[in-house]
């Protein structure tokens, strides 16, 4: 088996333009009648939201032709006539992306940083807005900092969070850089509740809510404000995990290892250690799996040891379209 490669122009740590705008012509995989993205994608259960909604508009008496599954038999008993509901399509769906580029974001052991694999696809997501011609927002999230990036429709609102995702990741690794030298630890993360809180404040109802983050600042306390936005809009997770967060690693050395809030030294050779990094994981893994069950909120994982197009199938994808094309 091939080790996995970097993605185009991508150095796995640094973010460029070109590196998020080149998802944009990957697009093309999950328009329908395709598969969905979030088919494609490893874990969590379905979600109960299938496609655009609809919303009800009047009811007026049955004519033929008219689905008898959409009769309003309350309406109709009441009359003594038959009566049907009408109902129009949801015109706009927005869609909102909340971007996690926080600390504990900004680490990786194989391929790329979390934080990168969390910009591609907010970058993907971001174009497939664009094609099914829905506006696109996203709060970005330093970890000291919220970026309100509101619902923009067609191509600005997807080349605005690209340029601010490449601005804001680099400037923090600047940052993360100078730390390491000066070892300077006066870091001040915000809560996840401020995040929620947020997210609350500045989303259209009906909303699209995906959050995509390794959601290590969520917990319990956070339950009644994310069930309040599930109330009027419509969740996702996406959860984003290094595989030496859970202890799986070929290295059985000791290494200076930090998770952005932590840094010790660890011995991989000891499979305690593994033990206890797996254990960890997994305790806090569950903690979010449960949440979302009981909100029924559909979650997946996202490796940032492989591509983002990898893990999605494109390459399969796009052998197959070609092979179409050839036949």
């Amino acid at each position: 088996m091939s080790a996995p490669m970097l993605p185009p122009f991508s150095t796995g740590v640094r973010l460029s333009l070109k590196e998020l705008l080149n998802y944009k012509s990957h697009t093309v995989y999950w328009q329908p009648p395709a598969k969905s993205i979030w088919s494609q994608l490893n874990g969590g259960h379905a979600s109960q939201h299938k496609g655009r909604g609809m919303n009800f508009s009047e009811v007026r008496q049955y004519q033929a032709g008219d689905d008898i599954r959409s009769i309003d038999w309350r309406v109709t008993a009441r009359t003594g006539k038959a009566h049907t509901k009408l109902f129009t399509e949801e015109r706009e769906q927005p869609v909102m992306l909340y971007i996690d580029l926080s600390r504990t974001m900004r680490f990786g052991s194989q391929l790329l940083f979390k934080s990168v694999q969390c910009a591609h696809l907010a970058s993907l997501l971001s174009w497939l807005t664009v094609e099914n011609k829905d506006r696109i927002g996203a709060l970005i999230d330093t970890g000291d900092r919220l970026i309100e990036l509101k619902p923009t429709a067609r191509q600005q609102g997807a080349l605005h969070i690209s340029h601010q995702l490449v601005e804001l990741n680099n400037q923090l690794i600047e940052r993360d850089t100078a730390r390491l030298t000066t070892k300077s630890t006066d870091d001040i993360t915000l809560p996840f509740q401020r995040v929620l809180q947020t997210m609350h404040r500045m989303c259209p109802k009906g909303s699209d809510i995906i959050f995509i983050s390794d959601f290590q600042r969520l917990s319990e306390q956070d339950k009644p404000l994310l069930n309040q936005l599930t109330q009027h809009n419509r969740l996702r997770f996406v959860h984003i995990f290094d595989p030496l967060e859970m202890g799986d690693t070929p290295f059985r050395g000791s290494e200076y290892v930090t998770d952005g809030q932590q840094t010790q030294w660890l011995n991989f050779g000891l499979k305690r250690t593994r033990q206890q990094l797996e254990n960890r994981y997994t305790e806090h893994f569950n903690l979010i799996e449960n949440m979302c069950k009981k909100m029924a909120i559909p979650m997946q994982s996202l490796s940032s040891a492989d591509s983002l197009l990898s893990q999605l199938g494109a390459t399969r994808l796009q052998t197959e379209s070609s092979q179409g094309n050839h036949s």
